[in-house]
C-alpha cells in the first residue's frame, strides 16, 4: 500500500501538461517578425540594468580591469543555454517560456521550479532595475534624494538590507504597475527607437573612453592608490586596492564576478518565445539569440573597458559609474548625453520585465499550481489584475527594502538554475522516443504506461544483467526507445549529481587541487572520469530524428558544458544570498505541495481518466455473461 501511494505521488511530480487545440494551433499566428526584430527585442532586455549599473559594483569590488574576462565568461556561459533555449522552443509547437516547455516535456515539478526560479528572476528584476533607475536620476540631480532618505529613512538592520530606504523606486514600480493595470501595451516600434537609442549612446561612451583612457589604470600600484587616498576629500569613498594591477583580486574576483555578470545577459531568452511570430524560425531564432548575445558581450567589453581605463578601479562610483567618468575626466557635458540613454535603456529594460512577469504568474496560476486568484482577468480590459497587483506589490517591496547587488545576486541565481534545467531538459529529451503532445493522445498514452507498468517483475539472470550491460554502450535500434530514454535520464542525472561534487571541489579548494594535492586531485580526477564514462554512454543511445527549427549541436557535450559552467558559476554566490533563495524556495514548494499538487488541470483531468478509460475497456470486453 505504501509502494503504490509514493508510486502514485511520484507520478504526480512527472505529469506532463497537454496542449489544447488553441495551444496547437499557435501555428496559424501571423509571422510578422524578421531577424533584426527579435534582435531589437533581445537587446532591449540585454541593454539595461547590467551596463550602468552592474559595470560599475563588479569592477569597483569583484575584478578591478578584469571585468572584460568577466563579462566573456558570462557570455560563453549565456551563449550555450541560449542555444538549449533555441532547441526547447522549436521542439514545443507553441510560443511560451521555459515554464511552458518544461511543462510539456519534463513534467510538472520540473515546471514549477523553473517558473518560480522565473519569477524570482522577474520580481528581483524588476526591483532591481528600479532601484538603478532611481540612483541614475538622483546622480544626475546631484543626489539629494539619496541624501534625503538616509536621514529621514536609514534602515539599521541586516546586512541584506539597504542602507536607506528608497521610497523613490518604490513609487516608480507602483506607476508602472498602475500603468499594466490599465492595459498598456510595448510596442515593437518604441522598443526599436529605445534600442537604437541606446546603442548610440554606449558607442559614444566606448569612444569617448578610448580617447580619455589612459593604460596606467589597468597597471596601477599601491603606490597610486596611496596617492589617490591623500588626494581624496573622502578617503573612505575609495574602493578596495586588492593587489593592483589587471588582476587586483585573483582568479577568484574574475570567477564571482562572472556569476554576477550573468545577470547582464538576463533578456535573451524573449527571442527563443517567438518561434510561431517569426517568419523564419529555424535561421532567426538561432541567429537571433547570437548575435543578440554578440553585440552584448561587444558592449560590456567596450563599456567596461572605456571605464576602467578612464576611472582607476577604485575610485568608480558603484551607482552611477558612467555619469561619475565623465566628472572625472572633466567632460561635464557628456554626462547628460550618457543620462539620456541611461534613463531610456533603465527605463525599456523595466518595461519588458514588468510586462512578462504578470504573464508567467497568470499562466502559472491558470493551471492550479499557483492559486487560481491569479488568473482572474479584468473584464473590459482582459488584463490579469491581480497577478499584476500582486508582483508589482512584492517588487516595489523589495525594491525600498533590499540593496541594489544582492537583487543582482538573487536574479543570478534564478537565471543560472533555470538555464540549467533547460539545458538538462535538452539533453534528455534528444534521446526520448517521438512525443505526441496533443491532448487527445492522453487516454493512449496512460493506457500504454499502465500495461508497461503493469507487466510483472522478473528475477535479474545474469544473462539478462549482462545483456543490459551490453545494451549501454551497443544499443540495438536507431530510434530511441522507452528503455533507453530511461538509460540516458539516469545517466543525466547522474552526471548532475556529478557535475555539482566536482564543482564545489574546484570551488572550494582550486589552488590545492592545481598543486597536486593527492587526496583532493584524486577525486577530481575520479570524477572527471566517472563523467566522462557516463557521458559515452549517452553519447552512444540513439537520438530522436524528428526534424526541428533548430537542434543544439555537439550533443551530449553541450548541454554538459553548459550545466557545468552554471553550477561552477553558482558556487561563487554568497552564503547571505543562498539563505534569501533558500526562503524563496521553501516558500515555493510550500504553495506547490500544499495547494498546487491537488489544483493543477492535470490532477483534474486524471480523475477524469479512470471513468472514460473503463468505458473505453467496457465497450472492449466480451460479454460473458449469457454464459
Amino acid at each position: 500500500m505504501l509502494c503504490q501511494y509514493v508510486h502514485q505521488f511520484g507520478q504526480k511530480l512527472v505529469r506532463r501538461r497537454r496542449l489544447g487545440p488553441r495551444e496547437a494551433s499557435d501555428r496559424c499566428t501571423a509571422r510578422r517578425l524578421n531577424t533584426l526584430d527579435l534582435i531589437a527585442l533581445g537587446l532591449g532586455g540585454t541593454l539595461g540594468n547590467g551596463m550602468y549599473i552592474l559595470v560599475g559594483q563588479v569592477s569597483a569590488y569583484e575584478a578591478g580591469p578584469a571585468i572584460v574576462i568577466c563579462y566573456l565568461l558570462a557570455c560563453l556561459s549565456t551563449l550555450l543555454s541560449g542555444l538549449c533555449y533555441a532547441e526547447l522552443a522549436a521542439r514545443v509547437p507553441c510560443s511560451g517560456s521555459a515554464y511552458l516547455y518544461s511543462y510539456v516535456t519534463m513534467g510538472q515539478l520540473c515546471a514549477f521550479i523553473t517558473g518560480w526560479n522565473l519569477i524570482l528572476s522577474y520580481v528581483m528584476g524588476t526591483a532591481c532595475v528600479s532601484r538603478a533607475w532611481s540612483a541614475a536620476f538622483d546622480s544626475l540631480i546631484g543626489n539629494h534624494i539619496s541624501q534625503a532618505f538616509q536621514g529621514t529613512f536609514s534602515l539599521n538592520v541586516p546586512y541584506f538590507q539597504a542602507t536607506y530606504a528608497d521610497f523613490f523606486a518604490l513609487g516608480l514600480v507602483l506607476l508602472l504597475t498602475g500603468l499594466l493595470f490599465l492595459g498598456a501595451r510595448e510596442s515593437t516600434l518604441v522598443n526599436k527607437v529605445f534600442t537604437g537609442l541606446n546603442l548610440l549612446v554606449l558607442s559614444f561612451t566606448i569612444l569617448s573612453g578610448f580617447i580619455k583612457g589612459d593604460l596606467h589604470n589597468w597597471k596601477l600600484t599601491e603606490e597610486d592608490y596611496r596617492l589617490a587616498t591623500s588626494g581624496s576629500s573622502d578617503a573612505y569613498s575609495l574602493g578596495p586596492l586588492g593587489s593592483g594591477g589587471f588582476l587586483p583580486f585573483g582568479f577568484e574576483g574574475i570567477l564571482q564576478g562572472a556569476a554576477t555578470c550573468v545577470y547582464a545577459f538576463v533578456g535573451f531568452d524573449v527571442i527563443a518565445t517567438t518561434g510561431k511570430e517569426a517568419q523564419d524560425p529555424r535561421r532567426s531564432i538561432p541567429l537571433g539569440i547570437v548575435i543578440t548575445i554578440f553585440i552584448g558581450f561587444l558592449a560590456y567589453f567596450g563599456v567596461s573597458a572605456a571605464l576602467t581605463l578612464m576611472v582607476p578601479y577604485y575610485q568608480i562610483q558603484p551607482q552611477s559609474p558612467l555619469l561619475q567618468a565623465f566628472l572625472h575626466v572633466r567632460w561635464n557635458p557628456a554626462r547628460y548625453v550618457v543620462a539620456v540613454g541611461t534613463l531610456c535603456a533603465l527605463t525599456s529594460s523595466l518595461l519588458g520585465t514588468m510586462f512578462t512577469m504578470p504573464r508567467l504568474i497568470y499562466a502559472m496560476a491558470e493551471d492550479g499550481l499557483l492559486f487560481r486568484g491569479l488568473a482572474q482577468l479584468h473584464g473590459r480590459r482582459g488584463t490579469p489584475i491581480w497577478a499584476i497587483l500582486v508582483s508589482g506589490m512584492l517588487a516595489a517591496v523589495l525594491a525600498l527594502l533590499l540593496e541594489l547587488i544582492d537583487l543582482v545576486y538573487l536574479v543570478s541565481i534564478g537565471t543560472l538554475l533555470a538555464y540549467s534545467l533547460v539545458a538538462f531538459s535538452v539533453l534528455v529529451l534528444r534521446y526520448q522516443p517521438e512525443q505526441n503532445l496533443s491532448k487527445n493522445e492522453k487516454i493512449d498514452d496512460e493506457i500504454d504506461i499502465s500495461q508497461w507498468e503493469a507487466s510483472p517483475w522478473e528475477p535479474a539472470s545474469e544473462a539478462g544483467t549482462s545483456r543490459t550491460l551490453k545494451t549501454l554502450w551497443f544499443p540495438t535500434g536507431t530510434t530511441p526507445t522507452l528503455k533507453s530514454g530511461h538509460i540516458v535520464y539516469g545517466c543525466a542525472s547522474l552526471l548532475v549529481l556529478l557535475l555539482i561534487i566536482l564543482s564545489l571541489v574546484l570551488a572550494q579548494w582550486p589552488s590545492q587541487v592545481f598543486s597536486g594535492d593527492p587526496v583532493l586531485t584524486t577525486v577530481a580526477v575520479l570524477l572527471l572520469l566517472l563523467i566522462t564514462g557516463v557521458t559515452v554512454i549517452i553519447w552512444r543511445q540513439p537520438q530522436d530524428p524528428t526534424a526541428l527549427h533548430f537542434k543544439v549541436p555537439a550533443l551530449p557535450v553541450l548541454p554538459l558544458v553548459s550545466i557545468f559552467v552554471n553550477i561552477y558559476l553558482l558556487m561563487q554566490m554568497n552564503t547571505g544570498t543562498w539563505v534569501l533563495f533558500g526562503v524563496w524556495m521553501a516558500v515555493g514548494f510550500a504553495i506547490y505541495f500544499g495547494y498546487g499538487i491537488r489544483h493543477s488541470l492535470e490532477e483534474n483531468n486524471d480523475k477524469q481518466l479512470p471513468a472514460s478509460t473503463s468505458q473505453m475497456l467496457d465497450q472492449n470486453m466480451p460479454n460473458n455473461e449469457s454464459g
